[in-house]
């Protein structure tokens, strides 16, 4: 499988405690293009985790301890826009398939989940997530980023800085600045690799902006072509990247 440009946040929702344990297991193998930030087994705390994590990616069993998955569904798009879903289940049920047809799910998966099929399946979701991605920056010319309210849109010359904020990061412009729901990581591989330089374990810099280096006070001054300014404070390590590289 070709490398996504970035981690679908993921979160998986099983009630059967060994089917659950499983698909954790399988889905380690595909760290490179899925982050699983969590594993519920029942209704109230996947309905929880979903709004507060807003994953790109639901792996959701068809029944959730009696309850019923397609009402989550109903109850997750009245708040926000649905993940991408894959669909777990032990029975091969016409009228769940209907279901998942009409939320154009991205599969649907019997149990035991065979290997190779969800492969198929995580590749159908990383497809859609890029070719998503490709559309929204070729039509407006900005990159897009997840948000915990929907997504936002900045041309990647207007960033100046990207800082580490756990496991997503603060992207700081010369207007503003927002968290996004996405690693240094996978921010660093999805920006220009020549113009954003990740200088620390914490900060990415946007070389095509910085107007002054300050080694005794590990600054680092970024400049906007309309003359708005930014300092960043660095790392020692940060800063001395930064001294060399702009020789």
């Amino acid at each position: 499988m070709e490398k996504t440009n970035h981690q679908l946040i993921t979160i998986v929702v099983e009630d059967e405690r060994l089917p659950r344990l499983s698909l954790l297991k399988k889905l380690e193998d595909f760290r490179h293009v899925l982050e699983v930030v969590d594993s519920c087994d029942n209704y109230d705390t996947a309905l929880e985790s979903i709004l507060k994590n807003r994953p790109d990616l639901l792996f959701l069993d068809i029944q959730l301890q009696g309850r019923d998955s397609i009402q989550l569904l109903d109850e997750l798009k009245q708040t926000i826009p649905l993940p991408y879903i894959i669909f777990t289940t032990a029975y091969s049920d016409r009228k769940y398939l209907m279901s998942a047809i009409k939320l154009s799910a991205v599969d649907y998966l019997l149990k035991p989940i065979d290997k190779g099929e969800l492969a198929i399946a995580i590749a159908k979701a990383t497809d859609r997530a890029e070719s998503i991605q490709d559309s929204q920056q070729n039509q407006s010319g900005k990159m897009s980023f997840k948000s915990s309210n929907g997504r936002i849109f900045i041309a990647a010359d207007d960033i100046a800085f990207i800082k580490a904020d756990g496991n997503y990061a603060t992207i700081t412009t010369f207007l503003e600045q927002d968290l996004v729901l996405e690693n240094l990581l996978s921010l660093q591989q999805r920006l220009p690799e020549n113009v954003f330089i990740r200088v620390d374990r914490s900060t990415i810099v946007n070389l095509n902006h910085i107007y002054r280096l300050n080694h005794q006070q590990q600054t680092c001054t970024l400049q906007s072509t309309e003359g708005k300014v930014k300092v960043l404070k660095l790392s020692k390590n940060g800063i001395e990247t930064l001294m060399e590289l702009m020789r």
